[in-house]
């Protein structure tokens, strides 16, 4: 990998993150198409720390508040009963699950899982998932209504996105449209849980970097960079898009992208 190639996954990575079109396909697929290598699962996770920082530095209010409320609950019984101490051990009850089904299925998530024929077939998917959610959700909930069982069913549909093509952000907002909540509520509690999961994921593969040379230190820190500037502009766009916008254009560019792949890997275009 060079720097150019850098730059182009980052780019990559901000834009697809946090739109439900999955940015570990888009990683897959993209350097398939240009017939580069494939850059790897330790890659992808390395960059998105540059789009976890957006998410940081985007929610640090509410981020914030989440720590304060966390910290004033373990000294004070009556402050459990807030917002911010609900919202905090929810998020880190719902990380409980990805990182199980991550360390146990790490191998697999590495290797077997990042077949374009499997991305293809959950991109299509999760896509008339994401489609039915839309269609049977009530969409009247925020994020004050959030519950226990809510958080852990958010945490539950997260794990899925270990499976490339599904998307962390694809699949909880799939759940919080199932869960009733409206669609930018169910975007940023998304946004909130991921926090955890992939900051965790991301430290625990930089170790990885300049390994033999398989993660070289160069593109991938010009890539988590940019990934970090694009996912900033990102989180904005869709958040004010799904204020007045259904998922429609996502579900279309899911299956229609899902049945090029599929095409094209069946015809040895692409590998």
């Amino acid at each position: 990998m060079n720097i150019i190639q850098g730059i182009i996954l980052g780019i990559v990575q901000g834009l697809t993150e946090f739109l439900p079109i999955s940015s570990t396909a888009h990683l897959r697929i993209v350097p398939a198409f240009f017939g580069w290598n494939d850059p790897g699962a330790a890659f992808t996770a390395i960059t998105q720390l540059g789009t976890m920082a957006a998410v940081l530095h985007y929610f640090r209010r509410d981020l914030w508040g989440i720590v304060k409320g966390l910290f004033a609950g373990l000294t004070s019984v009556q402050s459990r009963s807030t917002e911010s101490f609900r919202m905090g051990m929810y998020i880190i009850l719902g990380t409980i699950p990805i990182c199980i089904f991550g360390l146990v299925f790490s191998h697999q998530i590495e290797t077997k899982a990042r077949s374009l024929y499997l991305i293809s077939t959950t991109l299509i998917a999760l896509g008339l998932l994401l489609l039915f959610a839309e269609a049977k959700g009530r969409r009247k909930k925020d994020l004050s209504s959030l519950t226990l069982r809510d958080g852990m069913f958010f945490g539950l549909a997260q794990a899925l996105a270990l499976i490339p093509g599904v998307s962390r952000s694809g699949s909880t907002i799939t759940a919080g449209l199932f869960l009733g909540f409206n669609r930018e509520a169910a975007a940023r509690y998304s946004f909130l849980l991921s926090v955890p999961a992939v900051v965790l994921s991301g430290a625990f593969e930089l170790r990885k970097i300049g390994e033999g040379g398989a993660i070289p230190i160069g593109p991938t820190v010009v890539a988590t960079l940019f990934a970090f500037i694009v996912g900033w502009l990102s989180i904005a766009g869709l958040l004010k898009f799904l204020n007045t916008h259904s998922t429609m254009v996502f579900v279309v560019y899911r299956v229609i992208l899902g049945i090029v792949v599929a095409s094209l890997t069946a015809t040895a275009v692409i590998a």
